[in-house]
């Protein structure tokens, strides 16, 4: 079983910078997808960046020249770099890892962490 946990959301001023971090354990992620979504209040979860296992990454558009996702496979830990945050990045982060495997998918998520923008 795979357990992710986000850390470094909070409260930024719009223009600022903040860096996620997403811890694994349980497993290692080397060949898993991973992933950052976001969920703004009353809105549904929405993709913001992947990088695979060989560390090609995709960007949603709202983000791109913006957000830098990486990945440190000694670690065991995603990072999503966000920088000239605007009012419309406060959600809830989401960290995820997927794979898929002999037939079977492996999907797992964290508990998200809080970003707000707000002057």
């Amino acid at each position: 079983q795979v357990q992710l946990v986000e850390s470094g959301g909070g409260l930024v001023q719009p223009g600022g910078s903040l860096r996620l971090s997403c811890a694994a354990s349980g497993y290692m992620l080397n060949y898993y997808t991973m992933g950052w979504y976001r969920q703004a209040p009353g809105k549904q979860r929405d993709l913001v960046a992947t990088i695979t296992s060989s560390g090609s990454t995709n960007y949603a558009d709202p983000v791109k020249g913006r957000f830098t996702i990486s990945r440190d496979n000694a670690k065991n830990t995603v990072y999503l770099q966000m920088g000239s945050l605007k009012p419309e990045d406060t959600a809830v982060y989401y960290c995820n890892a997927y794979r898929r495997l002999l037939g079977a998918q492996y999907d797992y998520w964290g508990q998200g962490t809080h970003v707000a923008v707000s002057s």
